[in-house]
């Protein structure tokens, strides 16, 4: 019986350790800020937020050069092994189909999974598809359990103000929103692949007021995880952590969000992500 490996992309935010425990591997996205260049798995915490600031103008984002997939789905694979690929939301970048036409060129087995999240609401599915390849599961039951958790799976994020997504283009694939309220406070939530506002305001207590509807609803359900993430101050993270871990057992991982997201939420943004029983 072949072995399967789990590759992913650096949207995912995953802990380090994690992904050595799981032996996960990803592949980076890029971003160009004032004509330098940057790895997403080179950015230590802090440090693209920082360049943002400084920057003279919005970051570009880059998904992953179909060749830089097919070489490493061919080096994963060159012991016989089989390759599970979780990646990305297709309406937030193409690198799904990247790394689609990257597994044609590589002439080995992988499948290709669009997760329909981003952030730590990818990581688990990611993370339920590495335990089950470490514990020997086939390709069949793994694919089975991720599209479960997909099902099962919710992602939420706050934005202090829409300037990065007017800049960056995304502005058009968020439902509702009128693109001249640069400053107002949104919560989105990112459902078939598609950001639908359902909170808006001008003020912090947006955020709170949402937060408050949010833990009624989750103490009426069955929550496995929880997942906080973050760009720039992660004190209104930390402060979400607090009152939401009374409601699930396993510990509420914050954590900081990638360049690729914060270049289009811009600083002060959030997420909350859950996965149900």
């Amino acid at each position: 019986m072949s072995t399967i490996k789990i590759v992913t992309d650096s949207s995912t935010t995953i802990e380090p350790a994690l992904v050595e425990e799981l032996g996960i591997t990803i592949v980076p996205l890029s971003v160009m800020v004032d004509g330098v260049v940057y790895s997403d798995n080179d950015l230590e915490e802090g440090q693209f937020l920082q360049l943002m600031r400084d920057s003279k103008h919005l970051p570009k984002t880059s998904q992953p050069p179909v060749g830089v997939f097919a070489e490493t789905f061919a080096k994963l694979a060159a012991d016989g092994s089989q390759i599970i690929s979780i990646l990305l939301s297709h309406a937030l970048s193409g690198t799904v189909e990247a790394a689609r036409q990257g597994a044609a060129l590589s002439g080995v087995d992988v499948t290709v999974i669009d997760s329909g999240f981003t952030d730590q609401a990818a990581k688990f599915q990611v993370v339920t598809a590495a335990r089950l390849a470490k514990a020997g599961a086939s390709k069949e039951e793994i694919l089975a359990a991720v599209e479960e958790v997909r099902q099962k799976t919710e992602l939420y994020i706050g934005i202090s103000t829409l300037e990065n997504l007017v800049k960056g283009g995304r502005i058009g694939r968020v439902t509702g929103l009128i693109s001249s309220l640069l400053n107002i406070r949104v919560v989105m939530e990112l459902q078939n692949h598609q950001l639908n506002p359902i909170t808006k305001g001008r003020g912090a207590k947006t955020f709170k007021k949402w937060l408050d509807e949010l833990i009624k609803i989750l103490e009426t359900k069955k929550v496995a995880e929880i997942g906080i993430s973050y760009a720039g101050e992660p004190d209104f993270a930390q402060e979400m952590k607090a009152v939401l871990q009374p409601l699930v057992a396993m510990d509420i991982s914050v954590l900081e969000t990638g360049s690729i997201i914060q270049t289009h939420t811009g600083e002060d943004a959030w997420a909350v992500l859950v996965r149900y029983e």
